[in-house]
């Protein structure tokens, strides 16, 4: 698993003190980075380099989370299939789960055709959670 702090900035919230709903989106994106390094390490864009496509994103809101106080964003893998992955996030505040989403990776190698590599499977594998192992941070 994958932790990372976000101090929420005053363009990040509402006119009533909350993060606003749009940033968590941006949040969980940034949360990602170490896992698409799996696949490319300086994150290099070029259509040689990048394998990966993103075809869903969901988010749960649960408790509102507010300016002043650092959030921490947790991610890990729910999900390893041929072609793709499923990664989990979470963002805390307060000691209470604020936010829980979810996205769909598929990795594929345009050029070589491949899926994903055994080698980043393994990667994948160390930071992979169960659902129900996962339900111990919803307390």
């Amino acid at each position: 698993m994958y932790n990372m702090v976000i101090t929420p900035r005053f363009g990040d919230i509402d006119g009533l003190r909350h993060v606003n709903n749009t940033v968590v989106a941006i949040w969980f994106e940034k949360a990602r980075n170490p896992i698409f390094r799996m696949f490319t390490p300086d994150l290099d864009l070029s259509y040689e380099n990048w394998k990966l496509i993103m075809v869903k994103t969901e988010f749960n809101f649960l408790n509102q989370m507010y300016y002043g106080k650092d959030v921490e964003i947790k991610t890990y893998i729910l999900k390893i299939g041929n072609t793709s992955f499923t990664i989990g996030h979470e963002a805390w505040q307060n000691g209470k789960l604020a936010v829980k989403g979810e996205a769909v990776v598929v990795h594929f190698d345009f050029i070589e055709k491949k899926t994903i590599p055994d080698s980043i499977r393994s990667k994948l594998n160390e930071h992979l959670m169960v659902e129900d192992a996962c339900k111990i941070f919803d307390k």
